[in-house]
């Protein structure tokens, strides 16, 4: 299974040195492929490459700020996905970003958990979940394992019902092991449910 993360750029710009560092190091360990610049100048050359996805950048920066180079962005790539990061929120740099087709605002410091689900959920809106296979597993196993209780099954008598081993439903179930189209037609059957229910709202 090939994980998408490592195909996904992300630019940060940023004027401080240390918030480019540290989100550099955190979008790195979580497989994406980052590049971060500290001048507002550098972050448009860099657009003009068409290599990245996404765009986390820092309202308040010296020369040019982060709306200006916001209005440039946009000029070179429309479509291209970008997070308002910053420590001085107000409504009117909000609305302003809203209007550049900004996809987040996000507010220094900031949660790395929550900056994660920020992320998947801009990539996913985009098209660009960071795992739809990975994802698409959870989905049917959590599914899988929801209906299995609310019909007080065992994951013995599920076997039982379907031919397939205790140990395969239960890596179904954990997202653990990919089912085959065929595995999953004896499981909807075994639940008496229709098999597209298995893939939730995916």
């Amino acid at each position: 299974m090939t994980n998408l993360t490592s195909q996904i750029g992300i630019l940060i710009v940023d004027d401080d040195r240390e918030i480019c560092e540290y989100m550099e190091t955190f979008l790195t360990r979580d497989g994406y492929m980052v590049k971060a610049v500290n001048v507002p100048e550098d972050a448009l050359e860099e657009v003009q490459t068409g290599q990245y996805h996404l765009v986390i950048l820092d309202l308040m920066m010296p020369k040019m700020d982060g709306i200006e180079l916001l209005g440039q962005i946009r000029k070179i790539d429309s479509d291209l996905a970008v997070i308002i990061f910053t420590g001085y929120p107000s409504l009117e740099t909000a609305v302003a970003s809203m209007k550049l087709d900004v996809v987040d605002y996000v507010k220094k410091p900031f949660n790395p958990e929550e900056f994660r689900e920020v992320l998947d959920r801009v990539l996913k809106r985009k098209g660009l979940a960071r795992n739809p296979e990975e994802q698409l597993h959870k989905v049917i196993g959590a599914t899988i394992r929801a209906l299995r209780k609310e019909r007080m099954l065992t994951l013995k008598q599920m076997a039982r019902r379907t031919s397939l081993s205790v140990s395969l439903l239960s890596q179904i179930e954990r997202a653990e092991s990919s089912a085959s189209i065929s595995s999953l037609y004896k499981i909807a059957l075994a639940l008496d449910t229709r098999i597209t229910r298995l893939f939730g709202d995916f």
